[in-house]
């Protein structure tokens, strides 16, 4: 129950890097289907560049300033001495996943605007399924417990995020 509970002290951190992904990578999809609809193709390529780039520079912040403040954080959302050990154990492994959880989420709402919203579907079923695979291969099989939750965690939204920018990059993109 003490390791449920660090997981769960962690969930705020996971929301707020989640609103930064929303704000540079969702945030942009509007304005990039209001320029791909008016026909201006090189105007939608920047703001999908500028969200890309933005989504980047975030993550790099977002995983330093976590693993910097990661204890004053963790404290201020509850976090007890015995709880503190299994959200650290988590965090460190989870905040070396941002950017691909960023990039994942941030950018799969651009497939999305392109008229493929299957693909995009895919990519959320894709990380959805590879976790669910890898969770008690690592939790139990490896006994890895919270450790091994966090790496099945990135390790999804790695294949993910290769998913989302193996397709942007592909030659079904106009």
């Amino acid at each position: 129950s003490m390791a449920l509970t660090g997981v769960g002290l962690t969930f705020p951190i996971v929301t707020f890097i989640m609103a930064f992904t929303a704000l540079f990578g969702n945030g942009g999809v509007p304005l990039f289907s209001i320029e791909r609809g008016a026909g201006n193709a090189e105007k939608a390529s920047r703001i999908l560049g500028n969200s890309f780039a933005l989504l980047i520079v975030s993550s790099v912040v977002l995983t330093v300033g976590g693993y910097l403040f990661m204890r004053p954080i963790l404290f201020a959302f509850g976090a007890s001495e015995a709880s503190f050990v299994y959200a650290r154990e988590y965090l460190n492994i989870y905040l070396t996943g941002t950017l691909f959880s960023m990039i994942a989420t941030g950018m799969n709402g651009y497939i999305n605007a392109q008229g493929f919203p299957r693909v995009g579907m895919y990519t959320i079923v894709l990380g959805a399924v590879c976790n669910v695979v890898l969770d008690p291969i690592f939790i139990f099989s490896l006994k890895m417990g919270v450790s091994g939750a966090a790496l099945a965690t990135v390790i999804s939204q790695a294949v993910s995020a290769f998913w989302v920018m193996h397709f942007l990059t592909g030659k079904k993109m106009p």
